[in-house]
């Protein structure tokens, strides 16, 4: 079964907004440094259900060099969309060792799903084009903190 993961599943599944919902981004979540390679990434932690259905809906813009990681559980089958996200993005599907599994670009505002290609904890989302522009592909390894050895 596969997840899918933005703000009107809920509201869909629920029949109605739900409380913790927002129309404002969220900046203040927990940080971390990831590597690939010689690139560095200021990484904002979505860990909680809430942190996760609102990842970065609602952001103008996102500094090159930060991205949003998605920390699950489990590993599983998961999808995002891009409903309420108003900047295009490339999804990263990550295992448990920091390899990149597969990696999606995503358009803005839009429900389609974009899926990892078998079960993984990791979702990094960075702006459309940086991992292309960086000669970043599947395969390719991010170091850091959540990532075991």
């Amino acid at each position: 079964m596969k997840t899918i993961f933005a703000a009107t599943l809920s509201l869909l599944l629920l029949g109605g907004p739900i409380a913790s919902a927002q129309e404002t981004p969220q900046t203040q979540l927990q940080r971390t440094a990831l590597s690939i390679g010689i690139h560095q990434i200021d990484t904002q932690l979505a860990m909680t259900p809430e942190q996760r259905e609102i990842g970065l809906m609602y952001r103008k813009e996102m500094p090159q060099h930060e991205g949003m990681l998605f920390v699950f559980e489990s590993a599983s089958s998961v999808c995002f969309w891009m409903k309420n996200t108003l900047i295009p993005l490339t999804a990263a599907f990550i295992a448990d060792d920091g390899t990149i599994v597969n990696l999606e670009n995503m358009k803005p505002l839009t429900a389609d799903s974009h899926c990892a290609t078998k079960p993984v904890r990791y979702v990094l989302e960075m702006n459309q084009g940086w991992f292309s522009k960086k000669g970043i592909k599947p395969g390719s390894k991010i170091s850091g903190r959540p990532f075991s050895s």
